[in-house]
């Protein structure tokens, strides 16, 4: 079987506090999707967000005077500074309009992940920040839809990233359950019989782009996908695994 995604189409507005395992069943059983052995689910990190509680309003928050400061710096309201600052290790770069930093979860990107797109704002100007665990959000989205179906699917949640030296967005793998996420090759060989010395393929942050192609980010309202075909691959991986180690990391 090809692999194929499937976009999850009529999802309803996440609201704090959903379950959203059981709001992707009944998706899927409107769409008339029946899941199968080997099936992995893309779920846009905005939706477990919400559903976790992760928006957070603007006026609740204070900011400290480094907030402030690095607030001139960047152009940005110090109240977002602060939340970044809050859910990072270490910034690595400022710039007017810009702010990158190591995310607490270990991957470097800007504004921490934390985002006002495709937020309603009418209680008040608010940020959603990404989920406290990722990983065990997948993890447990993926013991309810198993225990509802008994179908073996594998969950990513997705997020849009940048790469350094590249324009554009692509989709990336911030949390994943029951998913290979990185296909090790070094030790093979190539088709000449050459030995593999660096060859790794993420396979998460390509199966999440390749949902996140169908999902959209802007007005698509497609907010999850199936992606179907792949051959079967259950472990006990976890995105964390895609992070490069910091003694590895010749930018810091």
């Amino acid at each position: 079987m090809p692999m194929h995604v499937i976009p999850l189409e009529g999802l309803p507005m996440v609201q704090p506090g959903d379950d959203l395992a059981t709001l992707l069943l009944q998706s899927l059983r409107q769409a008339g999707i029946d899941l199968i052995d080997g099936d992995i689910l893309c779920l846009a990190q905005k939706i477990v967000s919400k559903a976790e509680g992760r928006q957070i309003k603007l006026d609740s928050i204070t900011a400290s005077s480094k907030a402030v400061e690095l607030g001139t710096l960047t152009d940005k309201d110090p109240r977002m500074v602060q939340l970044v600052l809050d859910e990072s290790t270490n910034i690595l770069r400022t710039r007017p309009g810009a702010l990158i930093v190591r995310h607490r979860l270990g991957f470097v990107g800007a504004n921490a992940g934390i985002d006002q797109s495709n937020v309603d704002h009418r209680g008040g100007e608010s940020a959603l920040l990404l989920p406290v665990d990722p990983d065990a959000s997948a993890a447990r989205i993926r013991a309810a839809v198993y225990g509802a179906t008994g179908k073996h699917c594998g969950v990513i949640i997705t997020d849009s990233h940048n790469r350094p030296w590249r324009l554009g967005t692509i989709g990336a793998a911030i949390g994943s359950a029951g998913v290979r996420v990185l296909q090790d090759h070094r030790g093979g060989h190539d088709i000449f019989g050459r030995e593999l010395k660096v060859t790794l393929i993420n396979r998460a942050d390509a199966i999440a782009t390749a949902a996140t192609l169908l999902m959209g980010e802007t007005t698509e309202r497609i907010p999850a996908a199936v992606v179907r075909g792949l051959p079967p691959d259950d472990t006990a991986d976890t995105a964390q695994l895609i992070n490069r180690p910091l003694e590895e990391d010749l930018f810091k």
